[in-house]
């Protein structure tokens, strides 16, 4: 995969989160009043429409301290150009990786649009078993979290030989 390609398949792979992500949220907001939910699968899944302003889990949605917005808005813009630069470093030869970065550009970015559009992100799929209620989130939320677990899995995988003396050279 040359440099071109590479830049090619970022734009790609990000995109679609980001165009899945803005297009179900804007299906939710047009068919669910804030706080509703339709049960679609009995004690397991529903769609329910909430509004998030704080992070990752609804962590700091309490926080109430003026500069949250532009701080959080600034932290994503960072991130998202951290990953753009590391992108450009990383061999080609380390796709999952390159998965990684993409989903979770894909996703900082269509959190990042709601944010800059409406102050806070639209969260909607509302995923529980019984009495465990796992926290309300969204498509962008779903590719960063399967983004860092590729992360995660990248950095346990033992390099290649070639991986190697590439990186002593």
């Amino acid at each position: 995969m040359t440099p071109y390609h590479t830049a090619r398949f970022y734009l790609l792979v990000s995109s679609v989160i980001f165009l899945t992500d803005t297009l179900t949220k804007f299906l939710v907001v047009g068919q669910l009043v804030l706080h509703e939910s339709v049960e679609i699968i009995p004690r397991l899944f529903s769609l329910t429409y909430v509004q998030n302003s704080g992070v990752a889990f609804g962590l700091l949605r309490n926080a109430d301290w003026g500069g949250k917005l532009p701080v959080l808005c600034s932290v994503a813009l960072l991130a998202a150009g951290v990953i753009i630069y590391y992108a450009s470093k990383v061999s080609l030869r380390h796709r999952m990786l390159h998965w990684a970065l993409a989903l979770v550009l894909g996703g900082i970015l269509g959190n990042l649009l709601d944010r800059l559009v409406h102050g806070y992100v639209i969260d909607f799929i509302d995923l529980y078993v019984f009495d465990f209620h796992w926290p309300t989130f969204n498509v962008a939320d779903s590719a960063i979290t399967i983004g860092v677990i590729l992360l995660m899995l990248d950095t346990l995988r033992k390099p290649t030989e070639m991986e190697v003396s590439e990186a002593s050279n």
